[in-house]
């Protein structure tokens, strides 16, 4: 943009001066641009929003200090929005939290500031007083952000545009205006007939009513009003753009109205078509930003609903508050969400009022005159601060509903003994700690009772007198621990989960339907026998199933799931009105067998202790239709019937975690109605081709985690057949199945497969094909073309030669597993990165947008860049982990204004804290996500699960909030989550701030799972532990996870991911690990491995490439370099001894420095300036591993670690190997290098003491190389753990390290302090026996006690 930036200060309009400093505050200056084009017009700054220096450093001496974006106002649609505000005019402002809107108002010539939020396009119009940098500062505040610095960087990022934003001007859309009113001067003409003239009149749509005037251009005189609710609007033929609008009945009138383009008569005719369709005389102005109604729509008085939610309608204004009155059949007002603060007393003089809706307006009472409006039936008063009720409401004797949750009530008013039209008392979320039963006893017209979320601990009953009256009760959310409800005698329904009770007390007369989930051991009794039609008894300490509940003559649905049940009782099985029985998850051992035929038709027994099921269970049971028994110790199935056509029903069998054998499948035979067979994890070695085939109903089939070897080829008979899963098994031949007219999903991961015979043409209808973990599976490109049409094609990627950059680490693999379940979309992504951080760590994440696909890709795409701009900042995990979570927030933009996700980061990195730990697991996470960590066989959480029924703290804080929750426990009916990324529409009662734990790993942490709310809704964290800790594969443990969620009842999106840890000792490439340090004479000493590596086998995670074998040679390492050196120093090198170099080290076991490991990065390339292969003229022989490429020479060593070790487990020398000194041989040798930039490096001298709190231990060490390209250099960043020395340096001042080296003084050789004289005595017997060349001038500076060592 072409312009000149200046600053103009609020009193003084003038070029920035440029040597004095910026003003300090509480001035307020204005960073605008002025446009040099010739129209002279004042332009915006166009997204550079960037400050120079000296704004900078006003901003940082005080954090009070800030910068606020002011946009314009351009009127646009609605799909040029976002084009538009970046478009419109933007203003920098720097002021300070004390600044107010009037003085930021005055600088720019406005008359009022708005604030937006969320992108609603809903502005609210400052007050004079109020501050807005305090308003950006307070809501970053209050969205989780804690250091004041932080905040002043946050409240300057323009993106923050999408979750607040300020405006100089009222913000709006055209199609949000043309839902207010539409008006402009038209040709008019009156009546159907060509009698009446074309006239030009002022043409006004607003309410329900087309308004023209009788003189052009006036406003104030004789109106024409035209109704149209329930009249017509229709083009007219003859002339162009023109309309024509008629109102309804037997009289009715028409104007004829042309406009001049087709855009405006298009617009009118979209508007005019919605009122005209109406049969109510409704308006809706929701959501407008009005602070007033339109003047003309006072001309609609036939309006009888008027909707002005979430507005901030004024009292005192022309169209304001106070004159709504003038409706004369208003009948509906909605004024919800205004943030009124007051009750309006006004409203009290529109008689005509049935309904008024003042929820979520603040207020603290209710004024007398509410008295007045005696048609009142319905008044909602949720989301206040109301206390009490005033005695004149009990006037209104139609009033039958009234609302006030969510407020502050310590009782239940008095008022509703009065209230005789209401049957319901709705006081859910307030402050009731006493239920006095004997109030309600007053109240016989009130039938169902509402007082969930309260904080009711007793229920007192005043007199034994019953209430034969209330028939639903809902206490769920309390703190009751004795609950006696026995005095209602008429009760049919009762909500009490999630309370603490011990004891329940019913009148089961008429009881029908009985939730007391989630509570702890109870005792149940009745007065009266039980006719119950659904008793939930699950989450609870049961022992045994109640006998109230076995004598339940019309039960029909029983779940006792989640308790500590030992069998179920004869007479619950052989009800004869028992439909549905739920006992999973408990301790059954044997189920009763069955007599007489019963008419269950579903039966849930999984995760229990059963060896078998009742041999006539199938045969008494006919009209079962689904059967769990998963998780149990099944070895055979009973008989489907006695003779050989089978009367069996069942449809839904799933038998996943059995001992079930190749027994069991002819058994299938006898349920010819399967449709759903799930028989994964059990012990399948084979599948009988003829079984199978009579299986013709079959739509689901899981065979995963068996022994098969081959799918039979029967199974093209199942032409239903629309889902096999077959992972983890041994199959090595491709299954016919590609030839099913309706399959759709096949899962053949983890299996032996070499080869896939495919048909010419693919179903159609094949959407999803999983084929990873085939190790020895190759594609040909013709097969890879064939299977391009398919939606989610899923196999492995061919291994790629290892870089630099890159490696896979050995301390931890991953694998990830995603099932759509019942879905038609995967709204569930995941984040896996082995290598982050230039491999020091490793990033996985988890995220479930619920019913949106859209925010967990796009968390999953950008999540892990901010992490790693976040970890560079702050190197405290509590920080980079919030300011991870809050900025990806920020980053969802527009995306983020309406739909939300939960989220789930755990990030491994080295320990700097921790002595005794290699590494770190921090974990993050809002929602429902969690991870789980496995130590020593034992799950340990890592997660906070952010819901309403889960959270209580959350919970309170949402209700303080003043925020409605639904019956489904649904903050605003949205979601159960009280914290998650995204939906910033429901700010602040739903945040992005996460929950963060570090552990610091150890060698008894086996792996770590991540999953999605649905994967642990039906797994717990112990058994997800046990299902995995001894499957050797990550990716067949994510699987496993993801089909036993399915068996068990799991419908939804369901995700998994599986990472493997291997922090253990067994991980380690450190040279302790057997690895001997080369040799006296040169490099020419055998190494003593123990469990060698594979040459591709990365020997750490620091992000290191490929390293050469133990039987790679040095002479190969530098033939495939293409290195020309001679080898003539081969020989002489170290001819002085052992030669001084630091243990090669990985990153489970970092150099040690000042007494405690820690990792330290190094790096360094040696250069030479005398000849362009790096070699003197004297030099024809290569350096004995030494890698040269071009001009650079490099050689790279691992760090290891120094680590204690007795005498006798010191390194073997071979016989070739000159033998060091006994001193040597018995201590070992340590030695501190720097580089220097100077030539006369090669001094050695011990380091300070304060680093020599080592244990004993002999040096070992190997050497490894590593290619690189030619002319190619390692960057410091680049190599952590990697040290590049040469093997020995040149007597000569020239050759190959002539060059001077950067100094690195992180990159030390510690020398033990018994070693100290020993090594000065060595270094300087060294010293002397060779020439010492002479410093130059600059370089001669006093160096510390630790020197550069040539090697």
């Amino acid at each position: 943009m072409s312009g000149e930036v200046v600053f103009t200060c609020m009193e003084q309009t003038r070029p920035l001066p440029p040597q004095p400093p910026l003003p300090p505050p509480p001035l307020t200056y204005i960073l605008s641009c002025r446009n040099m084009k010739r129209n002279g017009s004042r332009n915006c700054l166009n997204r550079r929003s960037r400050f120079g220096s000296r704004e900078r450093d006003w901003l940082r001496e005080d954090v009070r200090r800030g910068c606020v974006y002011l946009y314009g106002a351009d009127t646009t649609t609605a799909a040029t929005t976002a084009s538009a505000s970046a478009s419109s005019d933007l203003h920098l402002v720097l002021c300070t939290v004390e600044t107010p809107a009037s003085e930021i108002c005055a600088g720019e010539g406005r008359e009022s500031l708005y604030l937006q939020l969320h992108g609603d396009l809903v502005s609210r119009r400052l007050e004079p007083t109020e501050r807005p940098l305090q308003i950006v500062y307070d809501y970053l505040s209050r969205l989780g952000f804690d250091d004041p610095v932080r905040i002043q960087e946050e409240a300057a990022d323009p993106d923050l545009g999408c979750m607040l934003r300020f405006y100089g001007e009222k913000p709006c859309q055209m199609d949000h205006l043309d839902r207010i009113l539409l008006s402009g001067i038209y040709n008019v003409r009156k009546g159907k007939t060509q009698l009446h003239k074309w006239a030009e009149r002022l043409v006004v749509l607003c309410g329900t009513c087309l308004i023209v005037s009788s003189v052009k251009d006036c406003q104030t005189g004789k109106m024409h009003i035209l109704p149209l609710v329930g009249g017509k609007v229709e083009e007219v033929k003859r002339r162009q753009h023109s309309l024509a609008f008629s109102s309804a009945g037997a009289q009715a009138q028409t104007y004829h109205v042309s406009f001049e383009t087709l855009a405006e008569c298009q617009r009118w005719q979209r508007q005019a078509s919605k009122v005209v369709s109406q049969r109510i005389s409704t308006v809706d102005l929701s959501c407008y930003s009005l602070e007033e109604v339109p003047e003309h729509l006072f001309y609609s008085q036939d309006i009888t609903y008027l909707n002005l939610r979430h507005n901030f309608m004024q009292l005192e204004r022309p169209g304001g508050l106070d004159t709504l009155y003038r409706f004369s059949q208003l009948k509906g007002l909605n004024l919800s969400h205004n943030k009124l603060g007051l009750f309006p007393v006004l409203l009290c003089e529109i008689s005509t009022l049935t309904e008024l809706n003042l929820s979520c307006n603040g207020f603290h009472d209710v004024p007398s005159q509410i008295g007045s409006l005696l048609n009142l039936q319905t008044l909602c008063l949720d989301g206040n601060f109301l206390t009490t009720l005033p005695e004149e409401l009990g006037n209104l004797q139609q009033l039958s509903s009234l609302g006030i949750s969510f407020n502050n009530f310590s009782q239940i008013p008095e008022v509703y003994e009065k209230l005789t039209m209401l049957d319901k008392v709705v006081m859910a979320g307030n402050r009731l700690e006493v239920l006095n039963l004997g109030v309600l006893n007053r109240m016989s017209h009130i039938k169902h009772v509402d007082l969930r979320m309260n904080h009711l601990k007793t229920v007192v009953t005043e007199n034994l007198e019953g209430n034969k009256y209330i028939t639903h009760m809902d206490l769920r959310d309390n703190q009751l621990a004795d609950l006696d409800l026995s005095s209602l005698c008429s009760l049919e329904q009762l909500h009490c989960e999630r309370n603490q009770l011990r004891e329940l007390t019913l009148s089961g007369f008429s009881l029908r339907t009985l939730y007391a989930s989630s509570n702890s051991e109870f005792s149940f009794h009745s007065s009266s026998s039980v006719i119950s039609f659904l008793i939930i008894f699950c989450r609870n300490l049961l022992e045994c199933v109640p006998d109230w509940a076995c004598e339940a003559k019309k039960m029909e649905i029983l779940d006792v799931s989640y308790n500590l049940l030992t069998e179920v009782p004869m007479r619950i099985l052989s009800s004869l009105s028992l439909r549905k029985l739920t006992a999973g998850h408990n301790q059954v051992q044997s189920l009763p067998v069955l007599v007489e035929h019963i008419p269950l038709e579903a039966l849930d027994i999984q995760h229990n202790l059963l060896t078998r099921l009742p041999d006539t269970l199938f045969s008494k049971a006919l009209n079962l239709r689904y059967l769990n028994a998963s998780a149990n110790c099944l070895e055979s199935l009973p008989s489907a019937g006695a003779g050989e056509e089978s009367l069996s029903a069942l449809q839904l069998l799933y038998l996943t975690n059995n001992l079930l054998t190749d027994q069991c499948v002819p058994v299938l035979v006898g349920h010819p109605h399967l449709r759903i067979l799930h028989l994964a994890n059990n012990q399948l070695q084979t599948f009988p081709a003829s079984k199978l085939n009579k299986l013709e109903q079959l739509e689901e089939l899981n065979l995963s985690g068996n022994k098969l070897k081959t799918i039979p080829t029967t199974i093209a008979n199942c032409k239903r057949l629309h889902t096999l899963v077959a992972h983890s098994n041994n199959i090595s031949i491709f299954p016919e199945i590609l030839q099913l007219p309706q399959i759709q999903f096949v899962d053949l991961s983890c299996n032996d497969l070499t080869e896939i015979l495919i048909p010419e043409a693919l179903p159609a209808s094949l959407q999803d094909l999983d084929l990873t973990g085939n190790t020895n599976l190759v594609l040909e490109h013709k097969t890879l073309d064939t299977f391009s049409h398919i939606t989610t094609l899923k196999i492995d990627q061919k291994p790629l030669p290892t870089t630099d950059a890159t490696v896979t680490s050995t301390f931890w693999s991953h694998g990830l597993a995603e099932m759509a379940g019942q879905r038609n979309k995967l709204c569930v992504s995941a984040l896996a990165v082995d290598n982050f951080a230039e491999g020091v760590g490793a990033v996985y994440g988890m995220f479930d947008g619920d019913r949106n696909e859209e925010l967990p890709r796009l968390l999953q795409c950008t999540m892990a860049d901010v992490l790693l701009e976040e970890v560079q900042q702050s190197t405290n995990d509590t920080v980079f982990m919030a300011n991870t979570f809050l900025v990806s927030h920020r980053k969802l933009g527009m995306a983020g204004q309406k739909l939300g996700s939960s989220a789930l980061l755990c990030y491994i990195r080295p320990d700097t804290a921790d002595p005794t730990s290699s590494f770190s697991l921090t974990v993050a996470n809002v929602g429902t996500c969690q991870a789980v960590l496995c130590r020593s066989g034992k799950a340990v959480p890592l997660s906070k699960v952010f819901s309403l029924e889960q959270d209580p703290e959350e919970a309170q804080r949402v209700k303080d909030q003043k925020a409605i929750i639904t019956e489904d426990n649904k903050v605003n009916g949205v979601t159960c989550c009280t914290r998650m990324l995204g939906c910033t529409y429901l700010y602040p009662w739903i945040l992005p701030k996460p929950h963060i734990s570090a552990t610091p790993l150890t060698i008894q942490d086996e792996l770590l799972i991540l999953g999605n709310k649905a994967l642990w809704e039906h797994l717990s964290y112990t058994e997800a532990v046990n299902a995995v800790r001894h499957v050797q594969d990550p990716l067949a443990a994510a699987k496993k996870l993801c089909t036993v969620a399915q068996s068990y009842g799991c419908q939804d999106n369901v995700g998994a991911m599986v990472v493997y840890l291997n922090i253990g000792e067994e991980g380690c490439t450190c040279e302790m690990n057997g690895l001997t340090l080369p040799g006296p004479v040169g490099f020419a000493s055998t190494s003593i491995i123990k469990d060698p590596p594979k040459p591709t086998t990365p020997s750490s995670s620091s992000g290191i490439a490929s390293e050469f074998g133990s039987e790679m040679s040095t002479s190969e390492v530098s033939s495939e370099v293409g290195s020309t050196a001679s080898d003539e120093h081969s020989t002489v090198g170290l001819d002085a001894g052992l030669l001084p170099r630091p243990e090669r080290r990985c990153s489970l076991h970092p150099t040690p420095t000042s007494g405690v490991f820690q990792r330290q990065p190094s790096c360094a390339t040696f250069s030479s300036n005398q000849s362009d292969n790096g070699l003197d003229s004297d030099d024809d022989q290569p350096v004995e591993g030494v890698i040269t490429n071009g001009s650079k020479v490099e050689v790279e060593v691992d760090i290891h670690c120094c680590r204690g070790r007795d005498l006798e487990n010191s390194p073997t020398l071979t016989e070739n190997s000159p033998t060091p000194c006994p001193e040597e041989h018995a201590r070992g040798s340590f030695f501190g290098i720097r580089r220097q930039n100077s030539v006369n490096s090669g001094i050695l001298l011990p380091v300070s003491k304060d680093r020599m709190e080592l244990q004993k231990s002999p040096s070992t060490s190997c050497l490894y190389g590593k290619k690189l390209s030619n002319g190619s250099i390692v960057p410091l960043e680049d190599s952590l753990n990697l040290i590049e020395v040469a093997t020995e340096a040149p007597k000569k001042k020239t050759g190959y390290f002539a060059a001077p080296t950067q100094l690195e003084p992180e990159d030390q050789f510690v020398v033990p302090r018994d070693l100290e004289e020993e090594v000065k005595e060595q270094m300087k017997q060294q010293q002397e026996s060779r020439p010492e060349p002479e410093p130059r001038e600059e370089d001669r500076t006093e160096l510390p006690e630790e020197f550069d060592t040539a090697l």
